[in-house]
């Protein structure tokens, strides 16, 4: 393990295996996790490796996520390190926009997580979830990773953009959102303009999804003066809202939105739903309890409603435990402004800083036994031990919305149905193809219809 000096600061070590060329980058590319906490056990809390000419500082542990999610923008920049993220969001919107824009536009995002909105958003969740398993039969095999992708990018787009769009939602609409979830691939970390075809193709469809979502909204603008009533959703409020200096969101602006706020709660939603039926069928010790607590829910015959997903501790341990030992997002990362220091370091302006959850949630002196999932772990004495969606003011904003659809979607699925594995427990495995943690393929369960309610 090598070393690096800074000025009148303790030495920040240096991971080993660095190649003349390119650096640690194509051990990152094949094995991310794997090599990240390798970094972690070769340099402890703080390590640095060389991610193909940029120098990445890894920092690992609740004082370091304390000392990064607080640091302000001016020190460590968000934007700089998510250029990537431009051709997906757009120019001008959330990191290809001017902070105080950004600013704006998350205040923007923020009036759809409101009480009455996620109300509204629990029941519709519901009502697909009972729509998408209405032609199951009384028992049957499915992916349930394909399964939760198409059902969560249906619910997300039915709360975002309102029934009429969602039910003339074709496979286009999902083919498009595919190229743009492939356009982020870890090699657009270094240079997300290069000329590659998943690249043209993420570019094709940004454009295709603008068009789409123009259409809708010149469909409800002449819906509004032909004197019919606003819709009660995510592209009205996006449609209705002004900046500070008066201006209105623009079409692209608009369809910006929508595309951040999608990615911000489709993956969470879609792979922790995944991971969390994975360890449920993988733990049945706690199936009968677990039924229980979802029956009391439905109890006089109530529906599903936001007060419903309020109390259901069981149901939320088995998600925060697939949160802590799968989580989506492994590469939390800011470009170093100004010098950064922790403990005696000095990180210099023009690196990286990283955070990776799937490393730090696994520190045994904050989640004893942590290879264990235990759906009732008692939460970490340090509330920045655990940080699946971030931390600080650049939280994710999406955080709220998709663990209202997790909930939602396990009330309705374990109202009616039981799942079992359909492999051994071990060959369910964590693979991220694209700086996104998922269950390997293929993630089949079994279900089967619950013969009394």
């Amino acid at each position: 393990m090598a070393t690096t000096q800074q000025a009148d600061s303790k030495t920040i070590p240096l991971a080993s295996g660095a190649a003349a060329e390119g650096g640690h980058f194509a051990e990152f590319i094949a094995k991310p996790l794997d090599f990240l906490k390798r970094v972690y056990e070769e340099c402890g809390e703080v390590g640095e490796f060389d991610m193909g000419g940029l120098p990445t500082v890894l920092m690992v542990g609740p004082d370091a996520h304390e000392a990064f999610f607080r640091a302000p923008d001016e020190q460590l920049n968000a934007a700089e390190a998510y250029q990537m993220m431009v051709p997906v969001f757009g120019e001008g919107v959330q990191y290809g926009a001017e902070p105080h824009i950004e600013r704006q536009q998350l205040k923007i995002q923020y009036q759809g997580l409101k009480y009455d909105k996620m109300s509204n958003y629990a029941e519709v969740v519901a009502r697909e979830v009972i729509d998408f398993t209405k032609d199951w039969g009384d028992e049957g095999e499915l992916d349930f990773y394909e399964a939760f992708t198409s059902l969560t990018l249906r619910t997300s787009t039915h709360c975002l953009l309102g029934s009429e769009f969602r039910y003339r939602l074709t496979d286009e609409f999902a083919e498009l959102y595919h190229d743009l979830e492939n356009g982020i691939d870890p090699s657009a970390l270094l240079d997300p303009n290069q000329q590659k075809d998943t690249f043209k193709k993420r570019d094709l469809a940004r454009e295709r999804l603008q068009e789409l979502i123009t259409d809708e909204i010149h469909r409800r603008r002449d819906l509004e003066a032909a004197g019919g009533e606003a819709l009660d959703d995510m592209l009205n409020i996006y449609m209705s809202a002004h900046y500070e200096d008066g201006r209105k969101l623009s079409e692209h602006e608009i369809t910006g939105l929508v595309i951040w706020f999608m990615f911000a709660g489709h993956h969470t939603s879609s792979n922790t739903s995944a991971w969390t039926l994975v360890e449920i069928a993988r733990h049945p010790q706690y199936q009968a309890e677990l039924v229980a607590e979802i029956d009391r829910l439905f109890d006089d015959g109530q529906e599903l409603s936001f007060n419903a997903l309020r109390e259901i501790p069981l149901l939320e341990g088995f998600i925060r435990e697939a949160l802590r030992l799968h989580p989506p997002l492994n590469a939390i990362s800011r470009r170093v402004l100004k010098p950064f220091e922790f403990k005696g370091f000095t990180v210099e302006p023009g690196k990286n800083v990283m955070l990776c959850p799937w490393v730090a949630h696994k520190l045994p002196e904050h989640f004893p036994d942590p290879e264990r999932f235990n759906p009732k772990r008692p939460a970490p004495d340090n509330v920045f031990a655990a940080i699946p969606f971030g931390g600080g003011r650049r939280k994710c904003v999406g955080n709220a919305f998709a663990l209202l659809q997790v909930k939602a979607i396990f009330c309705e699925l374990l109202r009616h149905f039981e799942f079992e594995l359909s492999l051994t427990p071990e060959q369910y495995q964590e693979i991220m193809p694209a700086l996104i943690l998922r269950p390997s393929d293929p993630c089949k369960l079994r279900y089967r219809r619950r013969t009394s309610i």
